[in-house]
Order: C-alpha cells, then structure tokens, then sequence
C-alpha cells in the first residue's frame, strides 16, 4: 500500500528529468524533507522519449551558463550515483545550406566565446570529415561544438533519483495531484486521493499538465504539448560510431547516432497541436497515432542530406507529445499570483539538455529566496495573465515548435496567433502604413511603410527592407517632430495614506517630491541588483502613476504587490487598460501641442521632470515633459474613450509642421544615441546602478533608507569592476545587435546587450559591459583601451565612451538651445 506523509517542506509535483532535478538539487542545498509526488511511474509524461540532446549554447549568457552546467552534471552523475545514464560527449556540428544560416551559425559561435565554450567555424569540407556519410553539396559551411554530447534521458532521470533519494528525499510514485491548496495567496500543500500533504513550498514540476494544474490554483502556466516525431533505423552498415550529432537546421531535422542506427528527428514549420480535449487519465509511456504524411517531405530531405537513410529500414516511427511555451522559452520561478508556489515546466523539446541547470538554479531559488543569477529569459513573471487562454496557446504552438529549428532573424516577429491586445489606435495605424510587431500579446506599430511599400518584414542580418523609412521616422524626431503609440505602458496606481513611505522604501530614488514631479528610478533587490525601471509621477498627496515596460507589466507589479507590508494603507491597482499613451517627441513638439490646448508649455511653466493634467481638444490628458529619445517631448495619457480625437486633432495639426508616425525601431535607435537603458537587455536583476551608470538615480540618503542601500554602499565604497560602456563600431555597414564580444586590446573583456545603427550619428551603436578582471573600471580605464567588437567571427574596431554619443549635456532634452 502507497503511504504519503501528512506534511513535508516542499513537494514536488511531477516525476520527470526536470522535478528529479529539482529534487536532487534541493538534497545538495540539504533540504531533504522533500516529497516528490508522480502520478504514474517516473519519465511516464514526456521524458522517457526524448532525444536526449545535450547541447551546450543557447540565446543568452545565462542559458548558455545552465546548459554547461548541466553538461558538467550528467558527465559526473554515473560516476557519484553508480546509475549509467548513457552519457556520451560526443560533440555536435551545426549545418548552413545557405550564407545566410552560416551568417546566423558563425554569430553563435562568437558569442559562444563570450560564455567560454569551445566552438570552431569549420569548411564544408572540415565538416564532412566529421560526418562522411552526408551529402555536401549545398553547404557553405558549418559549425562544430565538441563539447555537446547526448545521454539516455530515462537513465539520467533515475540516477537523478536515486541520488535524491540516497540524501533522505522521499519519491512516490503512482499517486496523482489532484489539486495545489492555497489559502490567503500562498500555496500551503497538494491534495491527492491518498489525502493532503502541507507543504511550505509547492513545485508545479508536472510537464505537460502543469497548465491545468496551475490554472486551478490561479496561476498563468502558459504550455501547450504538440506532436514531435522522430524514425529510428534498422543498424547501417559502416556507420561509424560516436558520430557528433548532426543538426541541420536549413532541413529542419537533427541526426544522431545509436547503437550502429540513426535517430532522425524534426522541428517542422507547420506542428500539430495536441491535447486540446485534454489528456488522457491513462497516459502513461503512451505514442500518439502516427502520421507519415505529415512528416513524409522532411523525411526525403533527410534522405537527401544522409542517402544511407534512403536504403536503412525503419525499425520505429515515434510521435510524442512535448509541451511548447508561447515564446520557445521554459517556465521558472516562483508563481506572481501565489507565494510559496514554483514552476519548472514548459521545456520545449530541450528538457534534458536544461534539465541540470533549471533544477539547480530553481532549488537555489526556493532556498535563497532569490534567484541566483539573471533569469528573465525563462522567470514565468513574463508570461501575461491571457496567455494561460486555450485557444491561443493552440495557434501559437502551430508555429512554436518550428521556430526551433527556423533562421534567428534579428526583429523576427511571430506569425500565429497575433492581434492579441491592440491600441485604441490600432486602425488607425495601419491605415498609415503601420509594421506591427508582438510584445506581451500588443499590436506595436515597429515602423511605418510608405505608400505603394508593402508593410511587412524582408529578415536579413544586414540592413532589413524598413531600415530607411525607421531613419526617416528617427530624423524626424530628431529634427522636428514626431509620434509614437506608447500604449501598452504598463500602468499602476498606488494609493492610500502609507503610499509615499511605501514607495520610497522601494524606490532607490526619492519619491517624497511635490505633486506633479516625475522621478525617473530604478527597484532594487537586496543586493542591489535593478529588479525594474521605471517612472514615478506623484498625481496627488496619497497617489502615485507608476509607469513601466510592456514586457514586465506583470512582474513589476508582483514585485510592487509583494512590498506593501500588511499593515501598510496602501493599494496596488493595475491600470495599463485605462489609459492609452501618445509620445510627441521633437523640437516641434511644443509648437504642435500649444496649438491643441490653453494650457501654458513654456519651460517655466512646464518644466522637464512635471507632469500636468491639461485640456487637449475635447479631453482632459495627463501630460508628462519627459523622454526616452532625447529631444523636447511629452507623453500623453489619456483615457481610452478619448484617445481616437485626440490623435486625430494631433494629425491634423501636425501635417503643416511634418508631423510623422514613428515606430519602436526608430525609438530604439533614438534611445540608443542617448544611452538610455533597456530593462531586460542593459539593466538586470544582476546589475547594479553604479555598475549601470545611474547613479544619479540613487538617493543615497534619503529618510528611511531603500532595498539594497546597503549593498551599494559597500560597492561604492570598493568601487566597480564591472561597467557599461557605450559603442560606436567603426564600420558603418555592419550591424549590431547583442550578445558580441567586446575585446579591449586583444583581450576579451565583455559582451554587447543591446545595438541599434544612429542614424543621427551615422554608425552602429552597442552598449555592453566591460570587465577589469576584478580590479576597477573607471573613466581612465575605459578611455586608455582599443576597442573592437566581434561579428561573426571578424573583430571590428570601435570608440567606446561613458557618455552619451548624442547631445551628452541633455540641452535638448531641456529645451537651452
């Protein structure tokens, strides 16, 4: 008989590679009142037919990071638990059919050298050497990681196992969670039909159940399982073994050798969804029905790419489900609705390949309290509350699982299930021509197309189909005036008595100002780290507009919500739908608004940093002088009913002063120009304000001190050894966009995090953190240095300077000529 215990420290829920890993890394940390709770037999759900991959580079340092960690960890696991798992390091070796892919291949591998993996841009004849049983003539060249290897993922998952268990965790397996039990906004245990167990951490671990699972206990656990096939061959005479695995992404299929036989899998443009009528109770080591058809072109593809394939027999054809996320990217942390409870789930057919460092750094998480390095990529707070809708997530797995395997355009939008959350503009946009781009579900208009040009995206690496008319939109506003849709602002109140000592506390700058101020400032976590950036505009004695980025709508105000003590008299409230926002940003702005409303915009009246309710046509808007391109300019909120006169008033004004529609690429290559930061990409949780460059924003003294005070006293105090620089490359016919190395004199010294070309200054322009080895980096450091920034494996010089390459005395910004 099955026995569970009443109650445990944590319980994990779901008994694939990604919950014994969680477990077994809680048991490192020595927490081991640990329940591991499966509701069939462990690998049941999805890991027991994986490929078993383990690829090393991934889009981000910190992704790349877990990967190599669990790289590490699987290489040792046989060793420390007495478990083979079938670990094999055997390399892998990435094809390019096209010059565009080896473009996409030979920039991975400059950024694999920032993250310190071994990596080499081979020929196609270099290649061939690895793999002599391909066909070759339409490569153009690959890439080889001889790091990568692949392990048997249901072995790996038990000697996870095992050594979980060996340090006290408790693994049931054959008992279902009915339901996660959450009481006063904390997950406090799990209900089986065996009885309750409480818990003071739950772990939603459950794979392709884990939606459904969260969603009953008020969570948004966006994943959604669709069909993944793969062949196995009869044993191919002459095969060598140990062959790297073979990923040719161009035929969007990977190969990899076994036993003397190929196992050829596919990540296909067009997926079938699974699963919409729900699971199956009995499901458990089940396939799904094959479907030849479905796959039948890509497997010729492959017989093209491996001929020995065309005259192998198939010994399997497998289909599977695997759970896809809306973004391709896994689900990690601790939920934004309910405290106490974490998720791990939404892999993304690389399940093992992540399985190692997610379960690390999510039990470090629990442990700590805080995530132990930049996760943003994966932290679930970026998921938004409609994306959990059924229907959605169906439309976009349709596309999720080939975007795998399809080109990594820079600006690449999705094309399913799009039109998710528009502006109350949003027609009035596209009539104009409007590009839209996706972020957190909004229609933004990325740039405008000009009569006769049709508004859609041509991808490249080099300069795209819009780059000239987002220039055009850029020198506009730089040279007179122009205007952006900015409504998907996420938008807060808080309010109450308490809400002034409430945010400054949280607030690393100084919120306690007059009503109608706006305090540009940055939330801190206790170390120091920039957990958001935002604006604060204080509306009233007892009231406060908080003002930040679409993509961290939910996060922030979790992290808002999470600070307002218990006894404090003071209420968070989402207002992002109440309000749209139009940016008028440029030298004309002024003159353009003045004609529209009685109110007074001189600088004396209206000065930089104030914000103001005045009379626009027939609405009362909030009017706020500030700026994230640079030039004189206001933000406009105004209530959403209103929003279609008012623009309609500014278009109409504006045609006899040049007024033009401008988009987020023309923003960001304003923004850039000025060195203005970009939460996410230039600011992190692992970034501090001094190391940042904004530590004008910081008020040190203030009464009552500010999270994270402390630990940036003691980093001024020693001084930084890490630092943001800004970038101007020297060739101006090449492009930047992030994630490229930075070698100061010959020496690799950081990476870029984000680039954009100034139109005004005429190059690409980067910012990217430097690093001293651990001694300082001041001004002398950064100015003694030769710079070059590394693309696609050719170092281009460059100019690097701590100040703004664009109008570095903020004179327009504050209108002194």
């Amino acid at each position: 008989m099955i026995e569970i215990p009443s109650k445990a420290q944590i319980v994990i829920v779901g008994g694939g590679i990604v919950g014994c890993s969680v477990a077994y890394h809680l048991s490192l940390r020595g927490v081991t009142d640990v329940v591991l709770l499966e509701r069939k037999q462990l690998t049941s759900g999805t890991t027991w037919h994986a490929a078993g991959l383990v690829g090393q580079l991934r889009a981000t340092h910190n992704l790349t990071r877990l990967a190599q960690y669990t790289t590490e960890l699987y290489a040792s696991l046989e060793r420390t638990t007495g478990q083979a798992t079938g670990f094999r390091q055997i390399g892998s070796l990435a094809l390019a059919s096209t010059e565009a892919r080896f473009e996409e291949l030979k920039r991975g591998a400059s950024m694999a050298r920032c993250f310190g993996l071994e990596v080499d841009v081979l020929t196609v004849e270099q290649a061939w050497k690895l793999w002599p049983l391909m066909a070759t003539d339409d490569l153009v060249g690959a890439v080889y990681l001889p790091k990568d290897g692949q392990t048997n993922p249901v072995d790996t998952t038990q000697a996870l196992a095992k050594a979980a268990r060996s340090r006290g965790v408790r693994i049931v397996e054959n008992v279902k969670v009915e339901e996660i039990v959450v009481e006063g906004g904390k997950a406090v245990g799990v209900r089986t039909a065996l009885g309750d167990i409480r818990a003071d951490i739950v772990v939603n671990a459950a794979g392709m159940w884990a939606r459904d699972l969260g969603a009953a206990a008020g969570t948004t656990v966006p994943l959604h399982a669709a069909e993944h096939f793969y062949i196995v061959t009869e044993p191919i005479p002459g095969l060598p073994r140990h062959l790297p695995v073979l990923r040719d992404a161009d035929s969007c299929a990977y190969f990899k050798e076994d036993a003397g036989k190929l196992l050829v899998g596919w990540f296909e443009p067009v997926a079938k969804p699974w699963g919409m009528k729900g699971i199956p109770e009995s499901f458990c080591f089940d396939t799904l029905p094959d479907d030849l058809a479905h796959i039948e072109p890509l497997l010729e593809t492959a017989m093209r790419r491996v001929p020995a394939l065309a005259k192998a027999g198939i010994q399997l054809f497998f289909n599977g489900p695997e759970s896809f996320t809306p973004d391709d990217r896994y689900l990690l942390g601790e939920t934004p609705e309910v405290r106490g409870l974490f998720v791990a789930a939404g892999f993304n057919s690389i399940g093992i390949q992540s399985a190692g460092g997610a379960g690390k750094v999510l039990a470090d998480w629990i442990v700590d309290g805080h995530p132990p390095m930049d996760l943003w990529d994966v932290d679930i707070r970026r998921m938004m509350p409609f994306q959990r809708n059924r229907l959605y997530l169906r439309d976009r797995t349709v596309e999720a699982l080939g975007l795998l395997y399809a080109m990594h355009w820079p600006f690449r939008q999705p094309e399913t299930a799009r039109g998710v959350r528009r502006s109350a503009l949003h027609d009035r946009l596209l009539a104009a021509g409007a590009c839209f781009g996706e972020t957190a579900g909004w229609e933004r208009p990325n740039w405008y197309a000009p009569k006769d040009v049709p508004a859609r995206y041509d991808y490249s690496y080099g300069r795209q189909n819009w780059f000239e008319h987002s220039a055009a939109e850029h020198r506009a506003v730089r040279s007179n005036v122009g205007l952006f849709d900015q409504s998907s602002f996420g938008k807060y109140l808080l309010q109450g008595p308490d809400a002034e000592a409430v945010l400054n506390r949280i607030s690393a700058n100084d919120v306690a100002v007059p009503v109608g101020r706006i305090v540009y400032t940055q939330w801190l976590n206790e170390r120091g780290g920039i957990e958001a950036d935002l604006t604060v505009t204080r509306e009233a004695e007892d009231r406060f507009l908080i003002v930040t980025a679409a993509a961290t709508q939910t996060r922030d105000l979790a992290w808002l919500q999470r600070h307002i003590p218990a006894d404090a008299r003071a209420v968070a409230v989402d207002v992002t739908s109440a309000h749209s926002v139009l940016s008028v940003m440029g030298p004309q702005s002024r003159l353009l608004l003045a004609g529209l409303t009685g109110a007074d915009l001189s600088n004396a009246a209206f000065p930089f940093g104030t914000s103001q309710v005045i009379d626009l046509g027939y609405a009362r808007v909030r009017a706020s002088r500030i700026t994230y391109v640079g030039e004189l300019g206001w933000e406009l909120y105004i209530p959403t009913e209103f929003t279609l006169d008012v623009f309609d008033r500014l278009a109409a004004a504006g045609q006899p002063l040049g007024l033009r529609l401008a988009g987020y690429h023309a923003l960001n290559s304003l923004r850039l120009e000025k060195a203005y930061r970009h939460w996410g990409h230039d600011i992190t949780e692992e970034d501090t304000p001094l190391e940042a460059g904004l530590g004008f924003a910081v008020a040190w003294n203030k009464p009552g001190g500010f999270i994270g005070r402390a630990a940036l006293l003691k980093q001024k105090e020693r001084g930084v050894t890490r630092r943001l620089v800004h970038f101007a490359l020297d060739d101006p016919s090449r492009l930047l966009y992030h994630n490229e190395p930075i070698w100061r004199d010959g020496t690799l010294v950081g990476r870029t995090s984000s680039g954009m070309f100034g139109h005004t200054i005429g190059k690409p322009l980067a910012m990217g953190y430097i690093d001293n080895g651990g001694e300082r980096v001041d001004a002398d450091f950064v100015n003694a240095g030769r710079y070059e920034i590394e693309i696609a494996g050719e170092r281009i010089g460059a100019t690097a300077t701590l100040q703004p390459f664009y109008d570095p005395a903020n004179r327009r910004v504050k209108d002194l000529g």
